[in-house]
């Protein structure tokens, strides 16, 4: 419950230790006595740590969530919404001169702090001035002949110390340390021997050897779980938090039946796309008991396969699908939707009322499609040959996904384009809102915490922590909103004139 409260107030360890001592409302609410002691911050951390050991992220969120359903405020068949957001990991940003430095530096501190003594038999000196502080405290060379010359000796040193690390003279435990290994990922990543009679040369990668995606390239060595992404031209480095939550429509007057309460916090690397995500938090709701009847989310969650897959688990996905995004969607023309598919006959006709010259299964972009081709005597001669193909050596190509894939992404097309479709899509407005308090009452954006597991387990507590927010506003009737008012706005004029009455 501390750990819970903590994040209400986005608070320090060592602040909640001392709210838990010297606070009346946080001694009300634990149910400790006016002159309980506390205990020292150490203690959170620790239970963080055992929780994380135990693979208990969402042990605190869980509970909650259990104890919300047995008072009906949260249930199967509600309607949810979700969205993402970044999140910044608690690193330096490091350009990879910078990373390749520190790595060895942070390997060479946990082995001096693990085994001095076999170290100082491996390094001399000379290593204490170059890797004694940060790299990044450093001036770092401008011009980039020494820059290489600068990222050649990292490498020969990282490839130095692992060598003895994992020679015969060395304890076997020492490979093990996080550090070690983290150097070990990087140097995978970063650098190449090449080998020739000439001895061993060291070889900074660069577009010739190339480097590994983003999505499993090390950012740094104290966290090896960030990583780096972009979305809408904005890079960042850390992870990627998806929140859902119930919404509930209001009546007539606009009340609400139940507060709107989180119900998931899916933290994943920074890479992770929107879609990859759409049936792990359905897998997360269905583990719960809380099934949505309807799911709004963004065009990124949403798929022809994923509207399928939700809908055999009973769940109503309102995602809009990506328009087509073929030229003549673009132009007005002869769009995939226009054209008549016999399945059975494995045929297409076309607007014009002509008939395909062949159909054969093909593969674009990784995904299974169906490639349906007309004759070029079929198509030259055509009077809507303009709306329909800028094709001059052969007809009109057209692919399109399977049967039952095609059926539902044309189907889902066209509803969406209604107004009914629309009007209940709108129950997704306000998850902007929900990602703004988190990120400005529990601090989700920043990373409290190194690794995935702790930082998922940040975010589920932080969404524990904005259920009890949002339970106290609805029992007591004090709105959410943070709109800015003036002081003239907050004046109570009627009590103000009371009191200069009575005087």
């Amino acid at each position: 419950m501390i750990t819970v409260l903590q994040f209400t107030e986005d608070l320090t360890d060592r602040q909640a230790a001392d709210a838990v001592r010297g606070r009346l409302d946080w001694k009300y609410c634990l149910g400790l006595e006016l002159d309980d002691e506390g205990f020292d911050f150490s203690v959170l951390s620790e239970f963080r740590s055992r929780l994380v050991a135990g693979a208990m992220e969402t042990a605190l969120l869980d509970a909650l969530l259990a104890r919300l359903g047995e008072l009906g405020l949260v249930g199967a068949g509600m309607p949810q919404r979700t969205d993402s957001t970044h999140v910044l990991g608690r690193i330096r940003d490091l350009n990879r001169l910078e990373l390749a430095g520190e790595s060895v530096r942070a390997a060479l501190e946990a082995l001096a702090a693990a085994a001095p003594g076999w170290l100082a038999g491996v390094i001399d000196a000379s290593w204490q001035k170059v890797y004694g502080q940060r790299i990044d405290d450093f001036r770092l060379p401008r011009s980039t002949a020494k820059r290489a010359d600068l990222a050649v000796r990292y490498g020969r040193d990282g490839y130095l110390l692992l060598r003895q690390v994992h020679g015969p003279g060395a304890p076997g435990w020492l490979r093990d340390l996080p550090a070690v290994q983290a150097l070990r990922r990087i140097w995978i990543q970063q650098f190449c021997l090449d080998v020739g009679a000439g001895g061993e040369k060291v070889i900074w990668r660069g577009d010739g050897q190339g480097l590994p995606p983003a999505r499993s390239r090390l950012v740094s060595p104290y966290d090896t779980d960030a990583r780096y992404a972009e979305k809408r031209g904005k890079g960042w480095t850390g992870y990627k938090v998806h929140i859902s939550e119930t919404c509930h429509i209001p009546d007539a007057d606009g009340h609400r039946p139940a507060p709107d309460l989180l119900t998931s916090a899916e933290t994943t690397l920074a890479p992770v796309t929107d879609v990859e995500m759409t049936e792990p938090v359905h897998d997360t709701l269905a583990r719960r008991g809380l099934r949505p009847g309807e799911h709004a989310a963004d065009s990124g969650y949403a798929s022809a396969e994923l509207l399928l897959a939700a809908r055999a688990r009973g769940i109503t996905l309102l995602a809009p699908l990506l328009p087509d995004p073929s030229p003549q969607a673009r132009s007005g023309g002869y769009t995939a939707d226009m054209f008549t598919i016999d399945w059975e006959a494995r045929q297409v006709t076309c607007p014009e009322g002509q008939v395909s010259s062949s159909w054969t299964p093909a593969r674009s972009k990784g995904t299974n499609i169906i490639l349906a081709r007309f004759a070029k005597a079929t198509c030259q001669p055509c009077p809507a040959r303009a709306r329909c193909t800028t094709a001059v050596r052969s007809g009109r190509q057209l692919g399109f996904r399977h049967r039952q894939i095609h059926e539902a992404l044309t189907a889902a097309r066209a509803e969406q384009a209604g107004d009914a479709w629309q009007r209940k899509y709108r129950i997704r407005a306000g998850v902007e809102g929900t990602i703004a308090q988190a990120t400005h009452v529990t601090g989700i954006r920043h990373a409290r915490y190194l690794g995935l597991p702790k930082t998922r387990l940040e975010h589920n507590t932080a969404a524990a922590a904005i259920n009890l927010i949002r339970l106290d506003a609805w029992w007591t009737g004090k709105p959410l909103d943070r709109t800015r008012t003036t002081h003239l706005q907050r004046l109570d004029l009627a009590a103000l004139n009371r009191k200069h009455d009575h005087e």
